[in-house]
């Protein structure tokens, strides 16, 4: 997502439990090809788990993670973001910091709803996960949904679902 891919450090977050599986591997096996340098991030270091079966051990607890650390922050969506990231202040300062150091910010499925919660969508084109209450939190906070399945609105780019996550890298306009 950084303009020297062999320099991009990229943070990707899931939920502990029920991450959505393909939003996460599949970007990543598209980040790695790029030569990214991949960290994961979750509540705890603990094994997270997938909704379909899929485990990564992540690198940090998303409380110790710094924004400063990398080039942009990428959130795997699943019916676990709901229950784990949208409430999160941890994570809501990160995307906050990462927003203010003008860092790519990525979610995915129903993720966009933490960016929504921390205030960075109001004003911008986004999509989520076409389920009412998604769409519902996102116009709350002000984000002018768009019912596509990738959008990009500066730094902020935004999935909407799993066949949309492997999209991320090609719509972000930063990839060579």
């Amino acid at each position: 997502m950084a303009k020297n891919d062999s320099s991009s450090r990229i943070l990707m977050v899931v939920a502990q439990n029920d991450f959505r599986d393909e939003e996460f591997f599949e970007p990543k096996k598209i980040f790695e090809s790029k030569d990214a340098k991949i960290s994961v991030a979750s509540l705890t270091t603990d094994t997270a788990k997938g909704m379909l079966g899929g485990t990564v051990k992540p690198d940090v607890r998303i409380a110790d993670a710094k924004a400063d650390d990398y080039d942009a922050i990428v959130i795997a969506g699943g019916m676990g973001s709901k229950k784990y990231l949208w409430e999160n202040k941890k994570l809501h300062n990160l995307i906050d910091d990462g927003k203010k150091k003008e860092k790519v910010i990525a979610a995915i499925c129903i993720s966009p709803v933490v960016l929504a919660k921390t205030g960075i969508l109001k004003d911008k084109k986004c999509t989520v996960f076409n389920d009412p209450q998604s769409i519902n939190e996102i116009k709350k906070y002000g984000g002018i949904y768009e019912n596509k399945d990738v959008v990009v609105d500066g730094d902020i780019i935004t999935a909407r679902d799993p066949k949309s996550a492997k999209k991320i890298w090609k719509r972000s306009g930063k990839s060579s």
